[in-house]
Protein backbone atom coordinates (compact mmCIF):
# COMPACT_ATOMS: atom_id res chain seq x y z
CA UNK A 1 0.00 0.00 0.00
CA UNK A 2 1.16 3.28 -0.86
CA UNK A 3 -0.52 5.45 1.62
CA UNK A 4 0.64 7.77 4.55
CA UNK A 5 -1.39 9.38 6.53
CA UNK A 6 -0.99 13.06 7.99
CA UNK A 7 -1.22 14.96 11.36
CA UNK A 8 -2.49 12.28 14.02
CA UNK A 9 -4.22 9.91 11.47
CA UNK A 10 -3.85 6.17 11.53
CA UNK A 11 -4.69 3.96 8.76
CA UNK A 12 -6.45 0.53 10.22
CA UNK A 13 -7.69 -2.73 8.88
CA UNK A 14 -10.12 -4.28 10.57
CA UNK A 15 -9.97 -7.60 12.21
CA UNK A 16 -12.52 -10.52 10.40
CA UNK A 17 -14.96 -11.71 13.55
CA UNK A 18 -16.32 -15.12 13.85
CA UNK A 19 -19.15 -16.15 11.48
CA UNK A 20 -20.57 -18.05 14.62
CA UNK A 21 -21.68 -17.37 18.03
CA UNK A 22 -20.38 -19.08 21.23
CA UNK A 23 -23.47 -21.63 21.26
CA UNK A 24 -22.62 -22.53 17.63
CA UNK A 25 -25.69 -20.01 16.14
CA UNK A 26 -24.20 -19.17 12.77
CA UNK A 27 -24.68 -15.40 12.06
CA UNK A 28 -25.21 -14.03 8.94
CA UNK A 29 -23.55 -10.87 7.26
CA UNK A 30 -26.56 -8.63 8.11
CA UNK A 31 -26.88 -9.30 11.22
CA UNK A 32 -23.00 -9.01 12.62
CA UNK A 33 -22.09 -5.99 13.66
CA UNK A 34 -18.81 -4.27 12.55
CA UNK A 35 -15.33 -5.34 14.24
CA UNK A 36 -14.08 -2.81 16.98
CA UNK A 37 -10.61 -4.49 16.33
CA UNK A 38 -8.00 -3.98 13.73
CA UNK A 39 -4.22 -3.84 13.06
CA UNK A 40 -2.49 -0.75 12.78
CA UNK A 41 -1.18 -0.36 8.66
CA UNK A 42 0.04 3.04 8.81
CA UNK A 43 0.61 5.86 11.32
CA UNK A 44 1.07 9.80 10.48
CA UNK A 45 3.59 11.68 11.85
CA UNK A 46 1.90 13.04 15.00
CA UNK A 47 -0.03 16.37 15.75
CA UNK A 48 1.20 19.74 16.58
CA UNK A 49 0.90 21.72 20.11
CA UNK A 50 0.28 25.49 20.57
CA UNK A 51 3.49 25.97 20.50
CA UNK A 52 4.23 23.91 17.27
CA UNK A 53 6.13 21.15 18.97
CA UNK A 54 5.23 17.87 17.24
CA UNK A 55 3.69 15.46 19.43
CA UNK A 56 4.43 11.79 18.36
CA UNK A 57 1.56 9.14 17.96
CA UNK A 58 1.62 6.29 20.70
CA UNK A 59 0.64 3.37 18.02
CA UNK A 60 2.93 1.26 15.62
CA UNK A 61 2.22 -0.31 12.63
CA UNK A 62 1.19 -4.07 13.47
CA UNK A 63 -0.50 -3.01 16.90
CA UNK A 64 -3.96 -4.52 17.22
CA UNK A 65 -5.89 -1.81 18.39
CA UNK A 66 -9.25 -1.38 19.84
CA UNK A 67 -11.69 1.82 18.50
CA UNK A 68 -15.10 3.35 18.82
CA UNK A 69 -17.66 1.40 16.85
CA UNK A 70 -18.67 4.80 15.08
CA UNK A 71 -15.28 6.07 14.69
CA UNK A 72 -13.47 6.77 11.25
CA UNK A 73 -13.74 7.17 7.36
CA UNK A 74 -13.89 3.86 5.47
CA UNK A 75 -11.78 3.99 2.33
CA UNK A 76 -10.51 1.42 -0.28
CA UNK A 77 -7.25 1.72 -1.43
CA UNK A 78 -6.31 -0.78 -4.18
CA UNK A 79 -9.48 -3.11 -3.78
CA UNK A 80 -8.59 -3.41 -0.01
CA UNK A 81 -10.95 -2.04 2.86
CA UNK A 82 -9.06 0.44 5.61
CA UNK A 83 -10.75 2.93 8.38
CA UNK A 84 -8.66 6.09 8.48
CA UNK A 85 -9.16 7.37 12.60
CA UNK A 86 -7.54 9.98 14.44
CA UNK A 87 -5.36 8.97 17.79
CA UNK A 88 -8.23 10.60 20.02
CA UNK A 89 -10.07 7.62 18.53
CA UNK A 90 -7.98 4.77 19.92
CA UNK A 91 -9.26 3.45 23.18
CA UNK A 92 -6.01 1.39 23.73
CA UNK A 93 -3.85 -1.51 22.50
CA UNK A 94 -3.98 -5.09 22.65
CA UNK A 95 -1.11 -6.32 24.65
CA UNK A 96 -0.87 -10.68 24.35
CA UNK A 97 1.00 -11.99 27.02
CA UNK A 98 4.08 -13.38 25.92
CA UNK A 99 4.19 -16.90 25.79
CA UNK A 100 6.74 -18.27 28.86
CA UNK A 101 9.85 -20.73 27.76
CA UNK A 102 9.95 -23.88 28.37
CA UNK A 103 12.93 -24.28 30.77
Amino acid sequence: MKFRPLHDRVVVRRLKQDTQSKGGIIIPETAREKPVQGEVVAVGPGRRDEAGKLIPIDVKAGEIILFGKWSGTEVKIDSEEFLIIQENDIMGVIVTPAVAKAA
